[in-house]
C-alpha cells in the first residue's frame, strides 16, 4: 500500500450511525486536504438495517474503489456475512471491533487480518448522552491524522440543528475516541501522511448531485420524475436548485406521466429532463419512441441498479446497457452516453442536454448506483461547457412551414407553439416533411434516413472517450469501471492503454480505429452477467482478433487488481 492511499470501512446494524460517521469523516477530510471516495453498501432493504461505509483517501484524485481495505471498524457484527465479500481484507489489514458485540465472526477470522478490540459502547457509557458512533469517529479519524478539532465544523453542520446539548455530547464522544486511538499501539495505524493545507477548498459531491448540476448548466428548466432508488437524489438536488434559475420540477404519479410530460414541455420549447432507474426506463420506452418519431429533444438519466425486475435496488450494476441501446421498437436512432466518474457526471449530463437539443432527439445518460450514490472529494469543476441552443424555425411569409424538412444534416427547423405559421402535427405516426401522417414508402424511408443522418453528423470527437496510454493491450471499459481500469492500466507498466467509452451512440468507428492503432489485444471490462458491452463492441466495431471479456454482475465491484491480472494474462499469451 502506498502511504498516500488509505482504504477504510465501517460496518454496523441499523441505528449504529455508520453513514453519519462516514459523511462527517469525508467532509472533514476534504477540508483537511485529502481527496477521497465514500461508497455506501446496504442490505436488501431500502432504508434501515445493516450498512457499510466504504472509504478511500489519498493525496491524488480517488475516483475508484481499491483492491482491499487497510482498516475496518466494526461497531457490531450484525449480518456481517452480507458484506464480507465486499470487504476484502489482507493479513496486514487491521480490524477494530467492539468486544461487546461478541466474538469475531469466522468470515473475518478467515482473512487472517489483525483483530484489535476497542471498547466503543463501554466508553460511550462513561459520558451520558454520548453515542458509540461518535466515539468510533474520533477513533478512526486518527488514521487520517485528524483530531477532534478537525471534525468540529463538520459535526456542527451535521448535528447543529439537534441542539447544543446533543452537539456537546457528540464532541465529547470524539474526544473519548481520540483517547482510545492514542492508547493503541502505533502499528495498529496504517502509515498515512496528512496532506498539505489547501488554498482552495475541494468539493464533496455525489454523482447524482453532479448530474443535477450538469442538467442545470446544460439549460434544463423542466423536470418531471417519479422517485426510484438509486436516482432519487438527482431530484432532491434539482428541486431547490432548479427553482433558483426559474425552472420547475414536478413529482408525478408514475414514469409514464414523467416521460409524457417531458415530451409536452420540450414540444413547448423548454429543455426537459427526467431521472429514473431500470424499471422506470422500461416504462418510458414507448414515450421515448414517440420523442424519436416526433423529433422532440429530451434527456433521461438512468442510474442503474441490479436487475431484472425490482432486482437489487441498493446495489450497482451495468445491465441496462442493452435496453438503453436497443430497447425501442422500430429503427429509433438516439443518443446514449455514460459518465466515466463522479465528477464526469456533471460534464456528461451537460453535454447530453445540449446534444439532444442540437439534433432534436432523446439522449439517455447511463449512470449507476456506484457513481450516483457515492461521494467524492474533487477539485471544483471549471465553469462553462455546452448550453442547449435549440434550432428554432425562422418562418418566412408565403412559405409553407416544413417541420420535418429533409436538410443536409438531418436537423429540421423546429417551431414552438404560438409562432404564426409554425403549426404542425407532432405524434408517433410516420409522416411527410410537413408532419402530415403518411403511409407512403418514400416518406417513411426519407424520414428514417434523416433521423439517422442527424445522429451521424453529431460532433462527438472531443468527448467520445477517455483515452490514456499507448500499450499493445487496450482495456475498454465504460461508466463507473473506467476509473478502476485506469488504475490497472497505470500499474501495467506500459503494457496497456485505456479506452473509457463515454459516447455509446452514435457509433464512433473512426475515433475507435484511431484509438486502437498499434493494439494487438483487447480486454473489455463491465459489470453485467451477459457481457452486454462486450457483444456490443464485437458487433459494431472492428477489433483485433484477440478480444477477452472480464465481466460479472453486481453487487461485487470489479477491482483494479482483477483487471491488472487479466492484462497480465493477455501479456502471457503473447
Amino acid at each position: 500500500m502506498s502511504h498516500h492511499v488509505l482504504s477504510l470501512a465501517m460496518t454496523g446494524s441499523g441505528g449504529a450511525g455508520v453513514m453519519t460517521v462516514g459523511q462527517i469523516l469525508v467532509d472533514a477530510a476534504a477540508r483537511a486536504g485529502w481527496y477521497g471516495l465514500f461508497r455506501r453498501s446496504l442490505g436488501p432493504q431500502i432504508r434501515g438495517g445493516e450498512s457499510a461505509a466504504l472509504l478511500r483517501f489519498g493525496h491524488r484524485p480517488i475516483l475508484s474503489h481499491g483492491d482491499s481495505f487497510d482498516l475496518l471498524l466494526a461497531y457490531d457484527w450484525g449480518n456481517i456475512t452480507r458484506f464480507a465479500a465486499e470487504l476484502p481484507l489482507r493479513p496486514d489489514s487491521v480490524v477494530l471491533y467492539d468486544p461487546d458485540a461478541g466474538d469475531v465472526p469466522e468470515v473475518i477470522e478467515r482473512t487472517d487480518a489483525r483483530c484489535v478490540p476497542v471498547p466503543l459502547a463501554q466508553t460511550a457509557k462513561t459520558a451520558p448522552g454520548t453515542r458509540a458512533n461518535m466515539v468510533g469517529l474520533g477513533l478512526i479519524a486518527r488514521a487520517l491524522g485528524l483530531v477532534p478539532d478537525d471534525l468540529k465544523g463538520e459535526l456542527e453542520a451535521a448535528l447543529g440543528d439537534k441542539g447544543a446539548e446533543i452537539l456537546e455530547h457528540s464532541l465529547q464522544g470524539l474526544r473519548l475516541g481520540a483517547e482510545i486511538a492514542a492508547g493503541l499501539p502505533t502499528n495498529v495505524w496504517p502509515a498515512a501522511d496528512r496532506p498539505a493545507p489547501l488554498a482552495v477548498p475541494r468539493w464533496s459531491i455525489t454523482g447524482n448531485e453532479a448530474a443535477g448540476m450538469g442538467a442545470v448548466r446544460g439549460g434544463v428548466r423542466f423536470v418531471a420524475a417519479y422517485p426510484i432508488t438509486p436516482s432519487t437524489e438527482i431530484l432532491e438536488w434539482l428541486a431547490p436548485n432548479l427553482a433558483k434559475v426559474g425552472g420547475q420540477l414536478v413529482q408525478v404519479e408514475d414514469e409514464l406521466a414523467s416521460i409524457n410530460m417531458l415530451v409536452g414541455a420540450s414540444f413547448g420549447g423548454v429543455p426537459s429532463l427526467t431521472a429514473t432507474s431500470g424499471p422506470g426506463l422500461s416504462l418510458m420506452l414507448e414515450g421515448l419512441g414517440m420523442a424519436v418519431a416526433a423529433e422532440v429533444p429530451l434527456t433521461l438519466i438512468d442510474v442503474q441498479r441490479g436487475g431484472p425486475s425490482t432486482g437489487i435496488p441498493t446495489k450497482s450494476e451495468q445491465s441496462d446497457f442493452n435496453i438503453a441501446v436497443y430497447g425501442m421498437h422500430g429503427d429509433a436512432p438516439h443518443i446514449v452516453c455514460a459518465p466515466t466518474s463522479i465528477p464526469d457526471c456533471l460534464s456528461t449530463v451537460q453535454w447530453a442536454v445540449s446534444a439532444a437539443e442540437a439534433v432534436q432527439c432523446p439522449a439517455i445518460v447511463l449512470s449507476d448506483q456506484n457513481m450516483g450514490q457515492s461521494r467524492a472529494i474533487v477539485d471544483p469543476p471549471q465553469p462553462g461547457g455546452p448550453v442547449a441552443a435549440r434550432r428554432l424555425a425562422r418562418l418566412e411569409a408565403g412559405t409553407a412551414y416544413k417541420r420535418y424538412a429533409l436538410t443536409n444534416d438531418g436537423v429540421s427547423p423546429m417551431a414552438v407553439p404560438g409562432m404564426a405559421g409554425g403549426e404542425y402535427t407532432a405524434d408517433g405516426l410516420a409522416h411527410n416533411e410537413r408532419g402530415t401522417p403518411s403511409t407512403q414508402a418514400a416518406d417513411h424511408q426519407s424520414q428514417l434516413d434523416k433521423r439517422l443522418r442527424k445522429l451521424e453528423t453529431l460532433e462527438c470527437e472531443e468527448i467520445w472517450a477517455e483515452t490514456e496510454g499507448d500499450g499493445a493491450i487496450a482495456v475498454i471499459a465504460w461508466g463507473s469501471l473506467t476509473e478502476a481500469a485506469r488504475e490497472a492500466v497505470a500499474r501495467a507498466n506500459g503494457a496497456a492503454r485505456l479506452i473509457g467509452l463515454r459516447v455509446i451512440l452514435p457509433l464512433q468507428p473512426e475515433a475507435m480505429a484511431e484509438a486502437l492503432t498499434g493494439v494487438s489485444k483487447v480486454l473489455v471490462v463491465e459489470q453485467s452477467h451477459g457481457a452486454q458491452f462486450f457483444h456490443f463492441l464485437k458487433g459494431h466495431y472492428a477489433l483485433p482478433a484477440t478480444v477477452e471479456s472480464l465481466h460479472r454482475p453486481g453487487p461485487l465491484p470489479i477491482r483494479p487488481v482483477e483487471i491488472l491480472a487479466a492484462i497480465n494474462s493477455l501479456k502471457g499469451d503473447a
